[in-house]
């Protein structure tokens, strides 16, 4: 039986099982039943066991889980099932698109008028060394400065823009987390039971038995069947293997050595010996 996933547990939900797992290994110093962690097998060992038995953890909680998932999702199709959802969605994403490129120009149109303002200076001045100065060397000159304003008032505006930006930002990440605060109680509490089940009767369980076990090995093969004592019981059990055949089952073959005789020899006199 391969173990190496749960085969239940949504994508989406596989990461809270190693949090939970995890926070289990970081807080088992605080937990009598763990005590032992280290002695006979270290954190990352018994990450690696209960990785492959996933399927056994996450199994004892499957009640809650799909109380979760069923909760879960009748709120999302409610989400999308209101009316102008999308188009708020829309209303949104054009706005954050507008935002973006109006931060593209604020920080390209400082540079745009520096890099403006440094050749026709620097153009203007080599054209004032020349003799005789060129009549546009003035020209260039003015244009470069100009430019250099230019660029001094762009990063004024850019610096204003990105301050607006922020604030704008903040207030979408305030609304957001109101947003999430505002989840239904029910489907809280059923993320929460499905935790608290899944920490309380699969995790912690089959840790305190992998510890108690002294014949754990290192690390825990997960095409394997684990052997008794090692996994809490979840309500499976592991099937009945026999070798084909054993001294007590039936008598042992016998062998019957062959059976030789020696050739008849007659001697000199024609007698028969």
């Amino acid at each position: 039986m391969h173990m190496n996933s749960a085969p239940h547990l949504l994508t989406e939900d596989r990461p809270e099982f190693d949090r939970l797992l995890d926070e289990a290994l970081r807080t088992a110093h605080e937990r009598p039943e763990l005590a032992t962690l280290g002695e006979r097998l270290n954190a990352e060992q018994l990450r690696t066991m209960a990785i492959g038995a996933s399927a056994l953890l996450t199994a004892a909680a499957a009640a809650e889980y799909d109380h979760y998932v069923k909760l879960r999702g009748e709120r999302r199709d409610e989400v999308l099932s209101t009316p102008g959802s999308a188009g708020d969605q829309g209303a949104g994403q054009q706005g954050e698109d507008g935002a973006g490129v109006s931060a593209v120009v604020a920080v390209l149109a400082p540079v745009l008028a520096g890099t403006a303002m440094l050749i026709f200076l620097l153009v203007g001045y080599v054209l004032k060394a020349v003799e005789p100065e060129p009549a546009f060397a003035n020209t260039m000159l003015t244009a470069g400065w100009l430019f250099g304003a230019l660029t001094v008032v762009s990063l004024l505006f850019a610096v204003i823009g990105l301050l607006v930006t922020a604030v704008r930002n903040r207030a979408t990440e305030v609304v957001a987390e109101d947003e999430s605060d505002a989840i239904p109680d029910e489907v809280a509490r059923a993320r929460e039971a499905w935790r608290h089940a899944l920490l309380e009767r699969g995790i912690l369980p089959f840790l305190r038995d992998a510890l108690a076990d002294p014949s754990t090995a290192p690390a825990y093969p997960a095409p394997h069947t684990p052997k008794a004592g090692r996994i809490p019981n979840l309500g499976y059990t592991r099937p009945d293997f026999t070798s084909p055949g054993s001294p007590s089952q039936g008598p042992r073959p016998g062998y019957t050595p062959p059976d030789f005789t020696s050739p008849d020899f007659s001697s000199p006199d024609g007698g028969t010996q």
